[in-house]
């Protein structure tokens, strides 16, 4: 695996509407509905990240689901990120 550079990492941004970068990690914000839209958009989140075996931070509020990616294990940013952020894009 191995970390990204700078320039993987912003490339990598550039196909990821909505994302940030926030020092070693990306992350975005979603918006629902109410709480049990965010629940629910949650739970389908972490199936895609228990496959995936790569799970983000998730910081739930009311409406509001704010995602956190890194690969703790590496200290940063891993094409493991940017794939499970483009797979939670979809749902």
């Amino acid at each position: 695996m191995g970390l990204l550079s700078k320039s993987e990492i912003q490339e990598g941004l550039r196909t990821l509407a909505g994302w940030q970068l926030k020092g070693n990690e990306i992350t975005k914000a979603y918006a629902h509905k109410d709480f049990i839209d965010s629940i629910s958009f949650v739970s389908r989140v972490a199936i895609l990240a228990e496959k995936a075996n790569h799970h983000p931070d998730i910081l739930i509020q009311y409406n509001k689901v704010t995602l956190t990616l890194s690969t703790h294990s590496e200290g940063g940013l891993t094409e493991n990120d940017l794939n499970l952020a483009k797979k939670i894009d979809r749902v």
